[in-house]
């Protein structure tokens, strides 16, 4: 590693290691800059923190890796390949949705046994599923190939995209369009529900994210032996080897500003670290009414992000089996009896019901590695209002929990009470006190349509100069391809190392 007091290249200070904020680390340093991550908790990741708890290892947040070749790229700034530090395997189903009347719908890559399944639930819907995805690869070639790591920042850019917009009817919700191609309530679902994955309501989230179909077929599903996190410490080591460093426990306050631009970040503890550029991958809601509270703003004010609508939150239960449960697979959805109504329960409402639709991941299905011998690590997820709601967690999450635990039992897990040797929960009050996110919001702003692209805070900050923006809430939004695709943008809109004076 260079020695940091004879390093002359210019300095790049990055709020949050995230995927974004980890990813532009790497992507600066290989353009130039000494990259410092600054992260508020112990350890790396943000979302994809990893807990490690009585012989049991729990990521945090992301489980579903697709498009990686994303992740090769940056392995490529460094000279190496992603199979060098990471075994990324293929997983095939990509998940198993099981309805509340105990049927299962398998997705899987293969196009012939969709249609069987597809046939299976409804024969009539086979022709319409053909159609759904032609759709989904034309909206993705425009949606994700074309535009995800285009910078917004022009309203140029905007409008140059308008035609293809009207073309594919991005202006409708994903739940409308996927209602135009199958006529069965179940396949519906099957097809629409991918944008609770990002924050979005399938109701109200533009049909662009009708993009997933193809994305998941082109790309397919991964998972990383060892966890999300192994990728986040793969990148970690990636900063590293362009002489980057990582300080965890080390929370900023505010961004410093001078005569307009940004100047570096104040420290919670009062220190304060120069920059000749700044990155944010904290939540853009936090970084703007928080970490830049002594500027004034003229875009993104306290008054127009309290307008926004933020995406929904999650209660994520963690837990650990004295035993294994081989029926249960890598990635399941337990969706409840209601799914139109559950969804304006959440998002319009913002009411916490008692019903609820569950993601269940079961990482040993596939790295028996996360738990001791003959055990399993579980994580089970709800989607959940937001802290506009004003659901009171302190009280309520244990009796949530204990819901949840009762219609796994009576689901997929038959004896589970009997067999769960460790827990620990997540709540959207984590959200906003342990990640500081905005309205405790999982995923920042959610995916509307007058929420995206250009309409969503810019990479290039519109408030201070010098100022840029990754993660879940700049463009193109959350879920780990489109955070990694924000720090694509940065070759975009930084400026090379080389061409910055000192």
């Amino acid at each position: 590693m260079p020695d940091m007091m004879a390093d002359s290249r210019p300095h790049a200070v990055i709020i949050g290691s995230g995927f974004g904020g980890l990813a532009g680390a790497v992507r600066l340093g290989a353009r130039g800059y000494r990259v410092t991550v600054l992260e508020k908790l112990d350890a790396p990741g943000g979302r994809a923190y990893t807990y490690r708890k009585d012989g049991f290892t729990f990521d945090a947040g992301p489980t579903i890796i697709t498009a990686p070749y994303l992740l090769e790229e940056l392995w490529a700034l460094c000279g190496r390949k992603l199979s060098d530090d990471i075994d990324l395997r293929s997983i095939d189903p990509f998940y198993k949705i099981r309805f509340d009347d105990g049927s299962v719908f398998s997705a899987t890559a293969d196009h012939a046994a969709m249609r069987a399944e597809v046939a299976r639930i409804e024969p009539g819907d086979v022709a319409g599923f053909d159609r759904f995805m032609k759709y989904s690869e034309q909206i993705y070639k425009v949606g994700f190939a074309d535009l995800a790591d285009v910078p917004f920042h022009k309203f140029g850019t905007l409008l140059r995209s308008v035609p293809e917009l009207i073309r594919l009817q991005g202006y409708r919700t994903v739940f409308g369009k996927v209602a135009e191609f199958f006529k069965n309530p179940k396949l519906r679902i099957a097809f629409s529900f991918h944008p609770l994955l990002i924050g979005g309501n399938p109701l109200t989230t533009t049909a662009y994210y009708c993009l997933v179909g193809h994305l998941e077929r082109l790309h397919r599903v991964h998972y990383a032996i060892g966890g999300t996190g192994a990728l986040v410490r793969g990148l970690v080591k990636l900063n590293e080897q362009f002489g980057g460093t990582l300080r965890c426990n080390a929370e900023v306050a505010q961004i410093t500003v001078s005569n307009g631009r940004a100047t570096g970040v104040r420290l919670a503890n009062g220190e304060t670290i120069a920059a000749d550029v700044v990155v944010s991958n904290a939540d853009v809601g936090w970084t703007y009414t928080k970490l830049l509270s002594e500027q004034k703003r003229r875009v993104w004010t306290d008054a127009k992000l309290s307008r926004q609508r933020f995406s929904m939150s999650l209660f994520v239960w963690y837990f650990g089996t004295n035993r294994r449960f081989e029926d249960v697979y890598h990635h399941t959805m337990v969706l409840g009896p209601r799914y139109e109504e559950l969804l304006r329960d959440i998002f319009g409402r913002k009411k916490l019901a008692q019903d609820f639709s569950l993601y269940l991941h079961r990482p040993t299905a596939s790295d028996p590695s996360l738990a001791p011998p003959g055990c399993d690590t579980f994580y089970v997820l709800a989607p959940v209002p937001n802290l506009k709601s004003g659901v009171d967690w302190a009280a309520q999450s244990e009796p949530y929990r204990a819901r949840i635990q009762k219609r796994l039992e009576d689901t997929v897990l038959p004896g589970l009470g009997s067999s769960i040797v460790t827990s620990h929960v997540l709540t959207p009050q984590d959200f906003r006190d342990r990640l500081l996110s905005l309205n405790g919001a999982a995923f920042s702003l959610e995916p509307q349509l007058f929420q995206s692209a250009w309409f969503r805070p810019h990479n290039l900050s519109e408030e201070v100069q010098g100022l840029y923006l990754v993660g879940a809430g700049t463009h193109p939004g959350a879920g780990v391809p489109g955070v990694i695709s924000s720090a694509r943008i940065l070759d975009d809109v930084v400026p090379h190392g080389s061409t910055v004076r000192r």
